[in-house]
């Protein structure tokens, strides 16, 4: 499963990325959830006086699996803490319960089959695949996203960000015709858009567990100061040979680009700023596949509920209104709030029409099943896409150009 040119990470090294998984970042982790799901019964309990008997039975229903979900994820952040063997990933009817059951027959074998024997990206996948089992086993929180709340507090904490990126994009349309005209003014925007999508991926949730609402507006800062500053960290740059590739498609009426989606939220948010760049103002791309998540996975991934909701959130008047102070607010002013609303409607045109769609049907709900998309929530490296994953391998060689988001962890 893991036989790649370079090794996969592991626990052995008390000072590695992993280790720190799974004795700091996890415990945070499904802390979170259980607070959630904490909070979520609490809230229904409330709402019992007033109700019918009958409707009073199902919110006590609801209560009860809640507390049962409460407790199972309590017992795998005990058995973590001590290093126990991995339980099997229930047969719940969903995607991939038998793969990954199949390669921790594998590690039980080999005797590494405990949370800290295991290697690292089988266990970070396997956990929110047995997380999602929890939930598929029950009637009332099939369709919940224990990461939902958290996913949505911080896309409306990023407003700042997304005015400036909307404003950025209306003065692309006012010089549309003279950069139609002149491609070496299409690549300085490229550039900047690549940078701007690059660092979206710096609001990752299941990595920021302790960072405060200023470090992650920092972290999002889109001026050019910030992007020159941030060059340094990019470990190998090919942005010439994108454009060169790009500018090749000239002409073509078929000419696709795929994202791999990462994080919801901000990141989502530039994923469509990029992709509006590519088909609204360049000649070279007339349409942008996205490729989501099918299950609540590492925290903050889009799953279809995500990206279908984001064009609405955003068109909605009172999406942002509680996340500035007075001062913040006041900065933003009526001309940004109409770039935003602009340019999104553009983007909901662009899904109603397909220029822009889902690897995956958008109404899909959490736990669909679809050789599409499977593959990742697999336990497996990206590596062994071609043989593990031929349906969606194919279709990712009918694009023109694929976009993966993916960061490299610090040491």
């Amino acid at each position: 499963m893991y036989e790649a040119p370079v090794p996969p990470w592991d626990f052995t090294d008390r000072n590695s990325f992993a280790f720190e998984t799974v004795i700091k970042r996890w415990p945070v982790i499904l802390t979170g959830i259980i607070d959630n799901i904490y909070c979520r019964n609490h809230d229904l309990g409330v709402s019992l006086p007033g109700k019918t008997q009958e409707e009073a039975a199902v919110i006590e229903e609801q209560i009860a699996e809640g507390k049962k979900i409460i407790g199972q994820i309590g017992e795998i952040k005990y058995d973590m803490a001590r290093d126990r063997p991995l339980p099997r990933v229930p047969d719940d009817g969903e995607a991939l319960a038998d793969i990954y059951n199949t390669e921790l027959e594998k590690l039980t074998e080999q005797g590494r089959s405990t949370w800290l024997t295991v290697p690292w990206l089988y266990s970070e996948c396997y956990l929110y695949r047995l997380i999602r089992s929890f939930f598929v086993q029950t009637k009332y929180w099939k369709d919940y996203d224990p990461f939902l709340q958290q996913k949505e507090a911080t896309f409306q904490k990023s407003s700042k960000a997304i005015y400036a990126l909307a404003t950025t994009m209306h003065e692309l349309e006012q010089d549309k015709a003279k950069l139609a005209s002149d491609p070496d003014n299409l690549k300085v925007i490229f550039k900047e858009m690549i940078q701007i999508c690059l660092w979206g991926n710096a609001t990752d949730l299941s990595m920021l567990t302790h960072l405060s609402h200023e470090d992650i507006q920092h972290l999002q800062s889109v001026g050019r100061d910030a992007q020159a500053a941030r060059a340094e960290y990019i470990l190998h740059d090919d942005q010439e040979k994108v454009w060169q590739h790009l500018t090749s498609l000239a002409g073509k009426t078929d000419s696709r680009i795929d994202f791999v989606l990462d994080n919801a939220g901000f990141e989502l948010f530039t994923d469509f700023v990029f992709a509006d760049f590519f088909v609204t103002y360049t000649p070279y791309v007339s349409k942008v596949v996205f490729h989501p998540k099918l299950i609540p996975w590492f925290v903050s991934d889009v799953t279809p509920p995500d990206f279908k909701s984001t064009t609405a959130s955003l068109l909605s008047p009172t999406f942002f209104s509680d996340d500035s102070t007075s001062e913040e607010a006041s900065a933003i002013s009526q001309e940004s709030r109409a770039h935003l609303l602009a340019m999104v409607k553009r983007w909901d045109s662009y899904i109603r029409s397909g220029v822009f769609s889902l690897s995956v049907p958008i109404d899909y709900p959490l736990g669909a099943s679809d050789a599409k998309a499977n593959f990742w929530t697999s336990p497996y490296p990206y590596w062994n896409l071609k043989e593990l994953a031929p349906e969606l391998y194919a279709d990712l060689r009918e694009s023109s150009l694929v976009i993966f988001k993916v960061r490299v962890r610090p040491p």
